[in-house]
Order: structure tokens, then C-alpha cells, then sequence
């Protein structure tokens, strides 16, 4: 899920970025300045001696009561990324046969003459090991399946089909939120304020959704910018960037595709009866 601390360390990563655009080795990209950025508000202490020292502090912080609630969109499932199956199946003549990588997460299944088998692989899982898992699971209900290798043979059958379906990583929309965010560059000398604010700024502004963990992305809007000389006498000239970012709140689960319909599950998870005549 994406949580208003992701956020901030997604804006705390651009704002790095736009400092430090070849890395910390390659140095700012304002001449002269050495900056931390950072999550949260300085501590004091800290701040007064990275400012004795020439240092930049550029923090990212949410701004408190600024949070509103902006749900809008249905409260549904969505497959994020499709997963594609890796195992392969093909029927003919009564037999099928498996082929490819047996990851985890798939769902490997044979309907003959109206009964289901399934199997969903687990780690160390082959071909073969799926055929010998499918051929058992048939003679449970009642139907006569050998395997042989990566093959399962049912003599006498009269319709036979294997299909393969996938896990798919989905995700829901449980809140949406619009919170501020203050962007706070703290330097030692006026001139050193306005061009790290100036580069900072510009890199946010061309900006329109950040991307957050979860996969999902926030809508970055301008907001204000203040600039504050008001503890001059204690050599700390600040710029504040105020955004607001409208981003989720969501959970995600894996989700397991239908693979065979048209037969009744017991509760322990057999096919118990022929409704495909």
C-alpha cells in the first residue's frame, strides 16, 4: 500500500535527484553547496551545525491538518501487472502432455469427460511432477489416468482439456487523500537559499505524478512559495515549496484466475459431481 511516508521519500528521492543528477561523486548541481535531504524536520541542534558549517538542509515533511479525503473511484479490483503462465499444455488423442517451467503460482488442470483435476504448483514443481499430480487427483473421481513422464493418458475418454491459468497481482482502491507537503530548503546565506530553492522549485514543477511503491502514482500540484528571512540574525535563510500530492491508499493480493467451470467443489476442494452432461 502507499503510505503518506512514501510519498514523502518519493519526493525526498526527486528532490535528491535533482540536486545530485549524477550522484553524490559528480557533486550539486548548485555551485558550491553540499546538501542533506532528508524526511521530517531538522533538529535543531543538528540544523545550527550544519549551517555553522556551509551546509544545506532540504527537508520533506507532510504538513499537519492539511489531509482531505478525495474518494471518487469504484472500490474495485484491478490486475496490475499480468502474469503470464510459463507452463505450457497440449492434448491429443487422450493424452496430455506438459511442458516449460512449473513455477509456483500456476494452475494446472484437466477436464475429462465432465471431471475436473487441478493442481497448483508449488516450488521443485516439473512437468512431470504435474502429469503424476493430475493423473492422481483424476483416479480420485473416478477417472482411469496414467502418467508417463510429463504425460497424463486417459484411454476411453471421451473429451479431454488442459488448461493453465495464473496467479494476477491485483489491487484496490480502499481511500483516496489530498495532503500538503511542505519541501523546506534551510541555508546559511540568502544567495545559497535562492538557488538551491530555484533548482529544487524547477524540478517539481515539471512534475506531474510521482510514482509510489505499490505501483500506484500521486498527482503532484503547486501549491505556495515562501520564502522567510525572519532568523536572519542566526545566519538561517529558508525557502518552504508547499505541495499537495491526491495519491491511494491501497491493499494488494494475489488473485487466482477460474480455470475450470461447470463442475460442484466439496468443501475439501474435489470435484463431487458431472454437471457438463
Amino acid at each position: 500500500m502507499a503510505d503518506q511516508a512514501d510519498v514523502e521519500a518519493a519526493l525526498a528521492a526527486i528532490v535528491g535527484g535533482a540536486l545530485y543528477p549524477g550522484g553524490l561523486e559528480a557533486g550539486c548541481v548548485v555551485p558550491g553547496a553540499v546538501c542533506r535531504v532528508y524526511r521530517g524536520w531538522p533538529v535543531p541542534a543538528a540544523l545550527d551545525a550544519d549551517l555553522a558549517a556551509g551546509l544545506v538542509n532540504v527537508s520533506v515533511a507532510a504538513v499537519a491538518g492539511s489531509q482531505v479525503v478525495t474518494t471518487r473511484y469504484p472500490d474495485a479490483w484491478r490486475v496490475m501487472a499480468p502474469v503470464a503462465v510459463t507452463l505450457g499444455a497440449a492434448v491429443a488423442g487422450g493424452v496430455a502432455r506438459f511442458a516449460g517451467a512449473a513455477t509456483p503460482g500456476q494452475v494446472a488442470a484437466l477436464l475429462v469427460d465432465g471431471r475436473a483435476a487441478v493442481h497448483r504448483t508449488v516450488p521443485g514443481d516439473t512437468p512431470q511432477s504435474v502429469a503424476a499430480a493430475l493423473a492422481a487427483a483424476l483416479l480420485e473421481v473416478g477417472i482411469a489416468a496414467a502418467a508417463a513422464g510429463a504425460a497424463v493418458t486417459v484411454r476411453g475418454a471421451r473429451s479431454m482439456v488442459a488448461r493453465i491459468t495464473a496467479d494476477q497481482p491485483a489491487q484496490r482502491e480502499t481511500r483516496r487523500q489530498r495532503q500538503g507537503f511542505a519541501v523546506t530548503c534551510w541555508c546559511a546565506t540568502p544567495a545559497m537559499r535562492d538557488a538551491v530553492g530555484s533548482a529544487v522549485d524547477a524540478a517539481l514543477s515539471a512534475i506531474d505524478f510521482i510514482g509510489l511503491p505499490d505501483g500506484s502514482s500521486g498527482r503532484l500540484l503547486f501549491v505556495a512559495s515562501v520564502t522567510s528571512d525572519r532568523w536572519e540574525d542566526a545566519a538561517l535563510y529558508r525557502r518552504e515549496l508547499s505541495y499537495s500530492v491526491d495519491y491511494a491508499t491501497t491493499i494488494t493480493a494475489m488473485l487466482p484466475c477460474l480455470t475450470i467451470g461447470g463442475t460442484q467443489i466439496a468443501a475439501q476442494g474435489a470435484a463431487i459431481a458431472d454437471l457438463l452432461g
